[in-house]
């Protein structure tokens, strides 16, 4: 089990990314585009650099949804593979056989 104070971070950022989104996407945009003046875009550069770290969507760690595990994340099922195997093997997800051979 992951520590509560890292999935709670995790949680902040994502939070944080999705209200950003549409402010940071915006600038970005600006800052691209060729047609606009430099001054434009170094102002969007400013703008952008002034927003907090916390929202921008690489900041962002996949964590398990069961124990919090940042690693062996399986991005279809949103777990670990420890946390899958655990469960599969109670038979809590269903079609998911054990291999044995």
């Amino acid at each position: 089990m992951a520590k509560k104070s890292m999935i709670e971070r995790d949680l902040k950022r994502r939070r944080m990314a999705k209200k950003f989104e549409s402010k940071r996407t915006r600038l970005q945009a600006i800052i691209r585009d060729k047609e606009q003046s430099d001054e434009d875009r170094f102002t969007a550069v400013l703008k952008l650099a002034e927003l907090p770290r916390n929202s921008s969507k690489t900041r962002i760690r996949n964590r398990c949804l069961v124990t919090g595990r940042p690693r062996g994340y399986y991005r279809k099922l949103k777990m670990s593979r420890i946390a899958l195997r655990e469960l599969g093997s109670d038979g809590k997800i269903p079609g998911l056989v054990k291999s044995s051979w």
